[in-house]
């Protein structure tokens, strides 16, 4: 739709009931609202709207007086890491989801908290054998309920006045390998969810939708075919399961749509992003080729009850975890002379796709960033036109963008004044491989997993690792670039103050010229920002407010994500040496906000009494692996969790078994693994003890 219309009266659709008991008036939202662009006192969805622009047609704070900005009230977080989410804002209300699902309601203009709720999730899991992030990146709000989920499986709906849970399901059983970190999407009475942990076991992707009053489920689509022995769910994946060759189901063939769903008020069509191939490489859960569907795609599904309209593939028969699972913004383009219902989207593999929502073809995609694994999209076909041997089938492939992606689940937005998207990139490369692997014996199992190649890291493609591009989707063309020294960093929001907002792993919280890209505004927050900003307005004050809690997979993998001079770990964000906090600025702020420590780096313990044995140590290094996935590549925490090299515990043999098997800090969000042994833990003591003395040695 067209900036003009955003500000049409018609387009607002807000009900006012009379609550019987106390006469007071409540507002309720419908879709309609929702999507509505012209409203500016509240943030109601993920992406602010329906819509999912990420644009605010707010112009209070403005290119000639954001210099202003300054801290209106803050509040302190101590029991909480890695922030990521998007708050919520409806009727002066901010909501937002904290570290292991805890979510609370803050009055929006004093900042005090009205409630919290716990959803317990370390008693949920005690016991149990998991895999998974303890941080969360939303929640939705609908008919006077906020949804949100649990890391472990469970989906709720609370009352949004008083944070009573009106109902609670489990997504998928306990004993899955699965997890969930983003947010449902709430549109037309239902609430949608899907799931992440396709590297962790043969898992097959689906998304479930529950009615939004009961929790009752309303419609199941599974994202690829599963065994045809067992007869398909319905005529789409028994079209999809002719793009599979060999036994793919045996492998559960990935797919996981963890992010990126986006209902289209307009045209009533519910669209979502969907995930990699489980295992990545292809040639081992479809060993004869064949695209795959519906990996790496957007599937456009009838929201009343899951069936599958049309589908566009950005990566056929993907075998470098080139996930879609990126952002599905919606708005109207004028391409040719002609106004055209588009979706804009920016998924891992380095093309900006347009695509026509109402039919699902593609009207054009160029590479915004340095892309090596296919030359171009052949516009008739809507194929990418590959690189030969890129499939690393004759041998190691260095690619280009790396599995991180040239842009992962970091919102982008949308201006409709500039017509341009701001776009968080990552320029990164990899090398892949599968040399020495047995392809046609090797089968992932559960909470074991694995990829099915070895991907390493490359030279990067660029001077720079990351970088904020402004991008036309009309002229596809990069109109401004900042390069950006160290990733990954945050979310973008825009306004029509003409003014773009992205937070960045140094701490620092910037303002952009929409239009050219100067930097107006500078906040150093003390502590790296995963989290994106946004903007809403009360009693004519316009705020501007985020999470500030260094989180994400880079706060947790450290070096396995970066190279070693744009290296996480370097950043200094220990974990709880930093206080996390929920920050809200406005042009007459007063706030006195304490500065936060400067950066920490944890000195290894060197208990040279301890006498390292190298093949115990090397079984430990094997048995590290999903440790590192919150502990740091190498051992070397990055701010997620706490830095083994200078911990007591891995030290003494009772109260390393008591944290890691018996589950003594599931609180924090440690997961237990009741299946290791003594000799197994003895073997990550060894592992740790060598890492601490290898990094005092440097």
């Amino acid at each position: 739709m067209k900036y003009s219309q955003f500000l049409g009266a018609g387009l607002i659709s807000l009900f006012l009931l009379a609550c019987s008991e106390n006469k007071t008036k409540t507002i309720i939202y419908d879709d309609q609202a929702i999507a509505n662009e012209s409203q500016t006192s509240n943030w109601l969805a993920y992406g602010r709207t329906h819509n999912e622009l990420r644009f605010s047609p707010s112009t209070q704070i403005n290119t000639a007086n954001v210099a202003d900005l300054k801290v209106d009230w803050f509040m302190d977080l101590p029991d909480d890491v890695g922030l990521v989410s998007t708050p919520l804002v409806i009727d002066g209300v901010i909501y937002f989801t904290g570290t292991m699902n805890v979510i609370r309601a803050v009055d929006a203009v004093k900042g005090n908290l009205l409630w919290e709720y716990n959803p317990q999730v370390a008693k949920e899991i005690e016991g149990k054998r998991k895999i998974g992030w303890k941080h969360n990146r939303g929640i939705s709000f609908y008919d006077g309920k906020i949804f949100a989920a649990t890391w472990d499986g469970r989906l709720f709906a609370l009352n949004a006045k008083t944070g009573k849970e009106v109902w609670m399901v489990r997504t998928f059983s306990l004993d899955r390998s699965l997890y969930i970190t983003g947010a449902p999407k709430a549109f037309k009475g239902k609430v949608i969810i899907g799931n992440g942990g396709t590297e962790n076991g043969p898992t097959r992707g689906y998304v479930t939708a529950y009615d939004a009053n009961t929790g009752k489920e309303a419609w199941k689509f599974y994202i690829v075919p599963g065994n045809p022995a067992d007869g398909f769910e319905n005529e789409a994946m028994e079209m999809a399961a002719k793009t599979w060759t060999g036994e793919w189901w045996k492998h559960g063939g990935g797919g996981n749509a963890w992010h990126a769903f986006t209902y289209d008020e307009e045209l009533d069509v519910l669209y979502i992003g969907t995930g990699n191939g489980s295992p990545w490489n292809r040639k081992i859960r479809s060993p004869e080729g064949g695209d795959n569907l519906f990996l790496c795609s957007i599937v456009a599904l009838k929201p009343d009850t899951g069936e599958y309209l049309w589908h566009y593939q950005t990566t056929p028969g993907e075998s470098w975890d080139y996930n879609s699972n990126m952002d599905i913004v919606l708005t109207d383009l004028n391409i040719d002379g002609k106004e055209i219902k588009a979706m804009l989207h920016a998924p891992k593999n380095g093309f900006f796709y347009v695509i026509n929502r109402e039919t699902g073809k593609l009207i054009s995609a160029e590479p915004f960033v340095k892309t090596t694994w296919a030359s171009h999209i052949d516009l008739e076909t809507g194929r990418p036109v590959e690189v030969p041997g890129a499939r690393y089938e004759n041998g190691p492939a260095y690619i280009t963008p790396s599995p991180y992606g040239a842009h992962s689940w970091y919102a982008m937005s949308y201006n409709p004044q500039t017509g341009l998207v701001y776009l968080p990139a990552l320029h990164y490369a990899t090398k892949f491989t599968d040399e020495g692997i047995d392809l046609a014996n090797w089968q992932a199992e559960e909470f074991v997993g694995g990829l099915g190649v070895i991907p390493l890291e490359g030279e990067a493609p660029e001077d720079y690792p990351a970088s904020l591009i402004a991008w036309d989707p009309v002229k596809q063309e990069e109109v401004w670039t900042v390069p950006q020294e160290m990733t990954p960093n945050a979310g973008t929001l825009t306004t029509a103050g003409n003014l773009v907002f992205q937070g960045r792993a140094d701490g620092n919280l910037l303002a952009y010229d929409a239009s050219t890209g100067k930097i107006l505004w500078t906040h150093n927050l003390g502590l790296g920002i995963a989290a994106p900003p946004i903007t809403y307005e009360i009693n004519g004050k316009q705020y501007l407010s985020l999470l500030v809690g260094w989180g994400g997979g880079a706060s947790g993998l450290g070096s396995s994500l970066s190279s070693e001079k744009n290296n996480p770990q370097k950043l200094g964000w220990s974990y709880k040496t930093h206080m996390r906090r929920l920050v809200t600025f406005s042009l007459d702020g007063m706030a006195n906000m304490p500065v936060l420590p400067p950066p920490h780096f944890p000195k290894p313990i060197e208990a040279p009494e301890f006498i390292i044995n190298p093949t115990k140590a090397a079984l430990g290094a094997q048995l590290y692996g999903f440790c590192g996935s919150c502990h740091g590549g190498g051992a070397v925490a990055a701010g997620m969790a706490p830095d083994l090299r200078a911990s007591e515990i891995p030290l003494n043999k009772e109260a390393f078994a008591a944290v890691v098997r018996d589950g003594a800090k599931i609180e924090a969000g440690m997961p237990v693994r009741p299946e290791m042994t003594d000799e197994q833990l003895e073997a990550l003591q060894h592992y740790i003890r060598q890492r601490a003395r290898e990094t005092l040695q440097k």
